[in-house]
């Protein structure tokens, strides 16, 4: 199952008007970061960043002057997240971002069934909050010094922390497969094997002794009528 963690920065709060100044993601597979990541800073084309959005993510239009523009980037990010799903916190926000970029240079729109909102999945788990990624880093005892402005791609590598807290932790990736290293020449790879359980052909052979049985029994005898174990020896009908 591939992922991609991911998170936006823009000039303001209206998707129709303002415009997306910096894209992160982080991909995961089976709920693992591979280490591939994207990341770009975005120039908004003229539009004006709103004083409240500057206070958030401190990027400025100075920062932004020698950066591409969306289109420019467009084909790469598609290409980043093609075949994935998508995971944000409060998703809908971001993807109504990325939805109105692309509408602009005409290319259609993210699917919303693709995306995974985790401020939705943490009001589930934690319904009297905070639900804020700073709030969700303190619950799970994930360290978000660095995180003293918003960032897309820090924001992204912490909320992929917290999105697998989220979903149960590291043991939600585990199942009936084991990941083995196959080393070929001076490279490592990691080949998916997958467990097959079948059932045995005949039962085990029961491994108490005749006489084990016999001392059970008179044990059980001794306890009374009301004993849970003679219960649990009555024939079932």
């Amino acid at each position: 199952m591939r992922e991609i963690v991911f998170d936006t920065e823009t000039t303001g709060l209206d998707s129709r008007e303002d415009r997306v100044i910096e894209i992160g993601g982080v991909e995961m597979v089976n709920r693992f970061p591979t280490g591939r990541t994207f990341h770009h800073y975005i120039n908004p084309q003229g539009r004006e960043i709103h004083a409240e959005a500057l206070a958030v993510h401190g990027i400025d239009a100075a920062r932004l002057a020698d950066k591409p523009a969306f289109p420019q980037i467009a084909e790469d990010f598609l290409a980043f997240i093609e075949g994935a799903d998508l995971v944000a916190h409060n998703a809908g926000f971001d993807i109504a971002f990325i939805n109105a970029e692309l509408a602009r240079i005409g290319y259609p729109a993210i699917e919303t069934a693709r995306v995974v909102d985790t401020l939705a999945l943490a009001r589930r788990k934690h319904p009297m909050g905070p639900n804020s990624l700073d709030a969700l880093c303190r619950r799970y005892g994930i360290d978000n010094g660095r995180r003293t402005k918003h960032g897309a791609l820090l924001d992204s590598e912490l909320l992929a922390e917290v999105y697998v807290e989220l979903v149960g932790g590291k043991q939600a990736a585990l199942g009936f497969e084991a990941v083995v290293a196959s080393v070929t020449g001076t490279e490592v790879e990691a080949v998916m094997i997958e467990t097959v359980i079948v059932a045995r052909p005949s039962p085990l052979p029961p491994r108490l002794s005749e006489a084990e049985l016999a001392a059970h029994a008179g044990l059980v005898a001794g306890l009374g009528d009301k004993a849970i174990w003679k219960k649990l020896l009555q024939p079932q009908g």
